[in-house]
């Protein structure tokens, strides 16, 4: 009953953070986003044409009735019609959302997990060899882009100037093979820009847990290693962990799809959100945002009710 009444509250704590998320970026595209009327009319255009253009697109109502009718749309997930193509806009999202998530979730996992377990050797042999080439190899991932690590991988993988062992573009899930090898590519390429930050952040604070008074009492009484990693140390780290992990999905969900699906030709949300932005596909890209302010709130939320789930010390007051 505590959880669902602290669950509670902070979604009415983060209705104020949604409402400011979405008119700061309804503000934007109304005043700064692409205007559809000359477009479909052209340059020589009366004022008469103009006029039911705009009326017909809806760009002659007041600002905040077309705000509160966003809000609506957002709350009712129905978000009307794409101008680009006259797909309803629910039916695209619903359509490459689950093919984003197959896409991304391997990467956003190992990357992880890769992280972490190189961590926690960089931290165990600090000041050696292993440590330094680690954190050399970490380095080297977080300076170069992640665009030129995506061309690079597809080149030498996926062409006859490499390997050529995966396919170079589009999107198949028709069996488990033909799944992994169009995951293949965008996996290794997240995981390779990933681990340089993941392990730097992970390190830094294994690194800072393991000199404190507690571990080193415990190791001094003779605790197993084991033991000591589980109990005294990435127990400890929890928090800061969870943290990462929960921070990283929003960003991960729509910027490196984006970039990933754009470069592999993959119909997932963020091939949807690059397509809108070149065609100028306002319902399109109301929807993504909104719902990219919806899942920040909602993993604020999760992420408070994971800290008391792996640390007891956490109150959910």
């Amino acid at each position: 009953m505590d959880v669902l009444q602290f669950a509670l509250r902070k979604l009415l704590a983060g209705v104020p953070l949604l409402v400011g998320v979405t008119l700061l970026s309804f503000t934007l595209m109304v005043y700064f986003g692409p205007d559809k009327t000359y477009e479909l009319l052209g340059k020589n255009s009366t004022a008469a044409q103009i006029a039911e253009v705009r009326h017909e697109l809806g760009y002659d109502r007041p600002f905040f009735v077309r705000y509160a009718e966003y809000l609506r749309e957002l709350a009712t997930l129905d978000f009307g019609h794409s101008d680009s193509t006259g797909a309803k806009v629910s039916t695209l999202l619903a359509r490459s959302i689950p093919v984003s998530l197959a896409l991304e979730l391997p990467g956003f996992v190992l990357g992880n997990l890769l992280g972490l377990a190189l961590a926690l050797t960089a931290a165990f042999h600090r000041g050696r060899w292993p440590d330094k080439l680690i954190m050399g190899v970490a380095v080297v991932g977080m300076s170069v882009s992640f665009l030129i690590v995506i061309f690079a991988f597809q080149i030498w993988f996926c062409t006859s100037h490499g390997l050529n062992w995966f396919p170079v573009r589009g999107w198949s899930a028709a069996g488990p093979l033909d799944y992994l090898a169009h995951i293949a590519v965008p996996t290794l390429a997240t995981v390779f820009v990933a681990l340089g930050y993941n392990t730097r952040f992970y390190r830094a604070v294994i690194v800072e847990e393991m000199g404190r008074d507690h571990v080193r009492t415990a190791r001094a009484f003779g605790t197993p290693p084991l033991r000591l990693l589980w109990r005294n140390i990435l127990k400890n780290c929890a928090i800061p962990i969870v943290t990462r992990v929960m921070f990283t999905i929003p960003s991960i969900v729509i910027g490196g799809a984006l970039l990933i699906e754009t470069a592999f030709g993959i119909p997932g949300v963020g091939r949807v959100t690059y397509e809108a932005i070149i065609s100028g596909d306002q319902p399109v890209l109301k929807a993504v945002v909104g719902l990219t302010a919806s899942l920040f709130v909602l993993t604020l939320l999760v992420t408070d009710i994971l800290y008391r789930a792996v640390d007891p010390r956490v109150s959910l007051q």
